[in-house]
C-alpha cells in the first residue's frame, strides 16, 4: 500500500527485536495474535487513550506503529508526526510480521495468528 511521501515507513525486516512497537488492531484482532511486547491501542480507542502512548513510549525512541495491512497504522502514524512524535508506519503491517517469520503470539504466550 503506498500512503504517499508523507507517511514514515519501515520495513518489517528493518525492526530489531527491542524497538517499541504500537499495535493499533482491534481487540479481536489482538487476541487472536500480536507481536510480544507490544503497546496495543486500538485505533478506534487511540485519541482517549493517547497517554497511555506517552507513558509507555521510549521519551527520545521512535514509535513504529502495526495494524493487519499498514492502513491504519499509516493514520496513526500521521497523527503521531503532527504531534512531534518520532513515529514510522510499519509497512505491511502483520500479515508481513508473520510472512517473514516473526512470532505471533496470545496473550498466554502460545502461537498466534494474524486476523
Amino acid at each position: 500500500m503506498n500512503f504517499g511521501a508523507g507517511v514514515p515507513t519501515v520495513e518489517v525486516t528493518d525492526l530489531k527485536d527491542d524497538d517499541f512497537l504500537l499495535d493499533v488492531r482491534e481487540d479481536d484482532e489482538w487476541q487472536a495474535g500480536h507481536a510480544e511486547g507490544a503497546l496495543h491501542i486500538p485505533i478506534s480507542e487511540f485519541v482517549a487513550r493517547y497517554g497511555e502512548l506517552t507513558e509507555a513510549a521510549p521519551q527520545d525512541g521512535r514509535v513504529h506503529v502495526i495494524c493487519r495491512s499498514g492502513g491504519r497504522s499509516a493514520q496513526v502514524t500521521m497523527y503521531l508526526v503532527q504531534r512531534g512524535i518520532d513515529a514510522v508506519n510499519v509497512d505491511g503491517g502483520m500479515q508481513v510480521w508473520a510472512a517473514t517469520g516473526r512470532p505471533v503470539v496470545t496473550d498466554a504466550g502460545e502461537p498466534g495468528h494474524v486476523l
